[in-house]
This record gives C-alpha cells, structure tokens and sequence, in this order.
C-alpha cells in the first residue's frame, strides 16, 4: 500500500510541474501556430508531452503491450477512434501513437486551469452536448482540421467502460471521420481502469493498446459511411478485445 500511495503522489507531482513548467513554452507555441508554423510547433509540442506520458507510465510501474504501431498512417490526417476503458487512455495513446493529435473533451474542462491550455495547445476542442447548435460547431471545427492534415482522437462510447467491456456506439460518434473522409484508426484499449480509478492509488498493471489496420473512407460510397462504418469500426476493437480476453 504505501508503494502504491508512493507511486501515485509520484505520479501526480511530475504531472503538475511538467504542466506549469512546459505551459509557457506551450503557449508559445500556440502563438507561433497563429503565424503560419502550426505543423512544425504542433510535431515539437507533441512529442514533449510524449515523453512526458512515457515518463507517467515508468513511474506507475506499468507494462504495456503496443501492437499495430505500423498502421498508423504516416502523413495526412488520421482518425483515431478508441474505446474508452478509463482517464489512462489518452495518455497511452498519446505515448504511442507517433503523431500529434487533438481530441473531443467535455465542456466542464474548460474551466480546469493549465489543463484547459493543454487540450488547446494539442488541438483538442471542448464540446457542450447539452446545445445541438454549439455540439454540431465544434464537431465541424474538428471536421475542417482532419481536412487540413491535423488528426483527432474520439470516444465513440461517449463515457468509460470501467473496464466492464465495450459500451454501445453512439449515434453519430464517428462524423467526424463520415464527414472528413479521412482514414480511421480503431485503437483497442484494455486495463487503463485499474491503474488508478479502481482504487483511486497508482497500481502497476499489465496495459494492452493495439492500433488497428486504417480503414480508409475516401473511396467508400456513402451509403457505406453513414450505415455500416460504425459497425465496421466496432467490430475491429471489439475483436482485439475478445483476443486480449483469450489470451488472458
């Protein structure tokens, strides 16, 4: 118990001075995107909070198991669309994805200090769900980046799993690839719950993240994207899922 209360002040305390130290270099970087340098300072900003995520998981103890790797598509614009086991998610997929991406946060985020710069900074966008209107803006903003080379990161079952299996798709989670025709990449996410939330101390457990083979939507009819990609989508994670579960 008391390496675990160690491992979690450890972890937390890197986290809030890697924030406050790096959160003037961030913004720094946000301005030199406004003046045309948004890719370059984007790939250097990245790959800082990279190391920083490496560097959470060492400390939790944690191993991990990092397949599929190679298909992630190198240049262009990639939709990342996970399932979500827990908080830990985002920082395993910003640890190995090996490409700068934002990603949909909830609104109450917002009002989080240093935390609401660093999802700006990495390109991410905060949506209010209970407004259609301001919902439907800030999914079309996401759209117009995709287009524009820039990646995203989505959690198509709209809340964490908590570890008990993968919860249903919403409607409409994924337009963002629908309507950007951008490549998907499903990322199948296992054991994020139990390195902290379960027990609310930092454990060191075995995590799993497998990067899919892309589906590509460009050329699909849209029959296909609007009815069936979702399912199609689906079925990738949850069969890394039941394939991790096999192998025990």
């Amino acid at each position: 118990m008391l390496m675990a209360l160690f491992k979690t002040i450890l972890a937390f305390a890197i986290t809030i001075l890697t924030i406050i130290i790096f959160t003037p270099l961030g913004i720094l970087a946000f301005f030199l995107s406004l003046i045309g340098l948004r890719r370059l300072t984007s790939y250097c900003i990245y790959k800082i909070v990279q190391v920083w995520a490496k560097i959470i998981i060492a400390t939790t103890g944690c191993t991990v198991d990092v397949r599929g790797t190679e298909n992630v598509p190198a240049k262009g614009g990639i939709c990342f669309v996970s399932n979500h086991v827990g908080l830990f998610d985002i920082i395993l997929t910003i640890a190995y994805a090996g490409h700068p991406f934002g990603f949909i946060a909830k609104k109450e985020l917002m009002y989080l200090p240093f935390i609401n710069v660093w999802i700006s900074i990495l390109g991410g966008l905060f949506i209010d769900r209970k407004n259609i209107r301001k919902a439907i803006n800030t999914i079309n903003k996401g759209i117009k980046r995709l287009q524009n080379g820039s990646s995203m990161l989505i959690f198509p079952e709209g809340t964490r799993s908590k570890g008990e299996g993968l919860l249903p798709f919403r409607a409409g989670s994924i337009k963002l690839a629908t309507h950007s025709l951008v490549p998907i990449v499903p990322i199948a996410i296992t054991g994020s719950y139990e390195v902290f939330e379960r027990h609310y101390r930092v454990h060191a457990v075995p995590l799993s993240i497998v990067f899919c083979q892309p589906i590509f939507t460009a050329n699909m009819e849209s029959e296909e994207r609007r009815h069936h990609l979702i399912d199609r989508v689906k079925a990738c994670i949850e069969e890394e899922l039941l394939e991790k579960n096999r192998q025990g």
